[in-house]
């Protein structure tokens, strides 16, 4: 069934090698691993009786591959907004390592040099939100597979936080959540869920 309000499926795709081991991926086009490849198919089961608008995901392999285990890769458009976000000279690199020389460092309140700015991500997360509310207007769903800082950045400007309101979201992979209304309030239904 359509859904009555506009609601947003964030799926985080599964796991990498990278994912596991802490290392920033942001552009680096990295597999799922075959945990990953089966976290994902683990998805189809939570997917399978939504009726989506729109399934949307980032052009990097390791979201569309979790998005076909997923049982939606065949309605997929990829949306480059969806890509995760930019760690300029922090790509492959570690918090705990980058915190050595910039401690405290954090992606939502420190600079990636060479990379993406929160001010950035934040205008690339409301042009997304603008396109999804083109795509459903005030009803309605999608389905979005992405990444875990875009999707966090999205959560906390579509709750009115900024993008920097993602810093209080956690999110693994190979999970689900979901974004939504209650009355005109943005809320979020589901966050971080297993399945």
């Amino acid at each position: 069934m359509p859904s009555p309000s506009p609601e947003l499926w964030l799926l985080r795709h599964s796991a990498t090698d990278w994912a596991r081991n802490g290392r920033h991926t942001g552009r680096t086009d990295r597999p799922l691993l075959p945990e990953g490849e089966e976290e994902a198919r683990r998805l189809a089961p939570a997917l399978a009786g939504m009726a989506f608008d729109a399934v949307l995901t980032s052009p990097l392999q390791r979201a569309r591959r979790t998005c076909e285990l997923a049982g939606l890769g065949k309605d997929a458009r990829i949306v480059d907004d969806l890509r995760e976000w930019d760690y300029g000279d922090y790509e492959g690199i570690t918090t705990a390592e980058i915190r050595r020389s910039v401690p405290g460092w954090t992606v939502f309140s420190h600079p990636c040099p060479g990379g993406e700015s929160l001010e950035q991500v934040g205008q690339r997360c409301q042009r997304l939100l603008n396109h999804c509310q083109g795509l459903i207007g005030g009803h309605g769903r999608l389905a979005l597979f992405a990444h875990g800082h875009i999707l966090r950045a999205l959560a906390g400007t579509w709750l009115g936080l900024g993008p920097g309101g993602g810093a209080l979201l956690s999110l693994s992979t190979g999970t689900l959540s979901v974004l939504g209304r209650e009355r005109e309030q943005a809320v979020l239904l589901r966050w971080n869920a297993p399945v």
